[in-house]
């Protein structure tokens, strides 16, 4: 026998044994299905930490509505989860208003540096932007983002909003084990960059599992934010330091940067799929590749295939390939582009790029539309009075750039390494633009109503989440927790909206639980499938039964967090 039957068979062992490893002595429901649903009637809020749920809470049983809670509980996570999110980054939001019955989109990302500009990397003889270090360094949105839905939509005062957050940063909160074990692998890369360690270390080392922290200069900060609002941030002393600190390590982001700064209310876009409105924010973020892809896949009866089968598999990656060259060659920011995301959403479209689809091949290539002219997280909120907010907030890459402001409690986003440097790209770095971003809230409704508030974190497997998770809830009717509980399917492979070609039809990544026998299928139509862990993303949701006027919560087992309602 040849080595490559010997991998065959070893591979098939490992799932198998992952596959019975982790399925769930379950009375009722999916055997993957880690828990039931929380259901409650006055409100709920799910998030990846349990204390900032319970914060949200608090925050709507203080007469906040879902807008404040959902401020409150992301304040918490930037302190208490700070390897995915934190002040130093981004922000995107969709808002149900239930006294206008209507959708609201919420662009909070930031924009590269005024001084910077392409002819620094050329000259440099960059042929990427680096990850880490100064030169990633983009506009933080998420303060302005904060103020921009408080403004619109708050209800309670900001300092109120934000004093349960910093009442743990001064006092201390015990660090769980996923954001223990991110923060140690994220040290290994940062603990020698500047602040740092005085930031996010105890006597030289990130704190352990159970082990109090305490962030007394994210504390400072966020006072400072609470009473002199937006200006606390953009302007003044806070922003002096950034601005001091990034040009004292050769970066270019200044004062003016900062203090020019706006975050822009957008219409969200959508399809009808299969009776249910999808609901994404058009670019500079990647929503829209969920919805060319739940598209695509409406032309196939998905159903009768059955969940985890080869062929669902393969259609659904097929599908995925076709969207993600257009996501490559197109999302961009709209301001300096004329992206035709009518045309890459629409029906006709998606009819066209179906046929392309060998329902028995792999692609190795895929070309994109032919048109004239990670780390995150995620939480939902709904209250009393019928509004729902779904957040996504990142700093993106590994925890962020590494660039720690002295004495301010927070990283600083490495957004800006998604800039292609290829003259002509859509996507190419310019001053001033806001660079394609990975980070995407959803919400669908039906029958003009809200019906699903929910989003997936993790780079480019959010979009895929996102088509996943409503193709579970409709065409294989799973409840709200075991549509996120699910094993996952990502692709993987070297085009993105940076550069890159796919010649060889990238990789499959098959989350445990797929039965053997499917992947034995997917590799006879010539898919390259791997197994990889902690690379499927975390996902939150929150979804409203009009009948019995309750809503049920979900937030899955890959994360610390949960739901929580009353």
């Amino acid at each position: 026998m040849n080595r490559s039957y010997y991998r065959i068979i070893l591979f098939g062992l490992f799932f198998i044994i992952f596959s019975i490893s982790f399925s769930q002595d379950r009375i009722t429901g999916e055997l993957f299905s880690t828990r039931s649903e929380v259901i409650a009637q006055n409100g709920m809020v799910a998030t990846s930490h349990p204390l900032a749920s319970q914060i949200g809470l608090d925050i709507l049983k203080k007469g906040g509505n879902a807008i404040d809670a959902a401020i409150a509980a992301n304040a918490a996570l930037g302190l208490m989860e700070p390897t995915g999110n934190g002040i130093g980054g981004d922000l995107f939001a969709i808002v149900w208003s239930a006294k206008e019955n209507k959708l609201y989109g919420l662009n909070a990302s930031g924009r590269s540096p005024k001084s910077l500009t392409l002819q620094y990397f050329k000259e440099n003889n960059y042929k990427t932007i680096p990850a880490y270090g100064p030169l990633p360094v983009s506009v933080p949105g998420c303060v302005d983002g904060w103020f921009a839905l408080h403004e619109k939509f708050g209800n309670l005062n900001m300092n109120e909003i934000l004093k349960p957050t910093i009442e743990y940063a001064e006092n201390g909160f015990p660090m769980t084990e996923l954001v223990a074990y991110y923060m140690n692998l994220s040290s290994k890369r940062f603990k020698d960059y500047p602040n740092f360690a005085s930031t996010y270390m105890i006597n030289g080392q990130t704190p352990k599992k159970g082990e109090i922290f305490k962030n007394p200069y994210l504390a400072s900060t966020l006072k400072e934010i609470a009473s002199k609002g937006r200006k606390g941030f953009y302007s003044g002393s806070i922003a002096k330091s950034i601005a001091k600190f990034i040009k004292n390590q050769g970066g270019f982001l200044s004062e003016n940067d900062l203090k020019r700064h706006k975050s822009n209310w957008v219409e969200p876009v959508s399809t009808n799929y299969r009776g249910y409105d999808v609901w994404e924010l058009p670019p500079n973020g990647q929503g829209i590749a969920a919805l060319q892809i739940l598209n695509i896949m409406e032309g196939f009866d998905i159903k009768s295939m059955g969940f985890g089968s080869a062929k669902y598999i393969h259609h659904f990656i097929e599908a995925k390939k076709i969207a993600f060259a257009d996501r490559a060659k197109y999302y961009a920011d709209m301001d300096f582009n004329e992206i035709p995301v009518s045309y890459l959403i629409s029906k006709d479209y998606a009819t066209k790029r179906r046929k392309e689809i060998n329902s028995k091949k792999a692609a190795n290539k895929v070309k994109s539309a032919d048109i004239e002219n990670g780390d995150t997280i995620y939480l939902t909120v709904a209250d009393n009075q019928g509004n729902m907010i779904s957040l996504i907030q990142s700093n993106y890459r590994g925890m962020g750039s590494g660039m720690v402001p002295p004495k301010l409690g927070f990283m600083l986003q490495d957004r800006g390494e998604l800039f292609s440097l290829e003259e002509g790209h859509y996507n190419v770095y310019q001053p001033n633009k806001r660079p394609f971003h990975t980070i995407i809230p959803a919400f669908i409704t039906k029958n003009n109503k809200p019906w699903v508030s929910f989003g997936l974190m993790g780079g480019s497997m959010q979009p895929q989440g996102h088509a996943q998770i409503v193709i579970n809830l409709i065409d294989f009717d799973m409840n709200l927790q075991e549509a996120g509980d699910a094993p996952r399917i990502r692709h993987s492979s070297d085009l993105q909206p940076t550069g890159g070609k796919m010649l060889d039809g990238g990789k499959v990544f098959l989350e445990s639980g797929f039965d053997y026998g499917s992947i034995r299928k997917l590799l006879k139509y010539g898919h390259k499938v791997g197994y990889d862990i902690g690379s499927f993303g975390g996902y939150q949701a929150i979804k409203f039964d009009h009948k019995n006027k309750v809503f049920y919560g979900a937030s899955e087992s890959r994360k610390d967090g949960n739901a929580a309602g009353y």
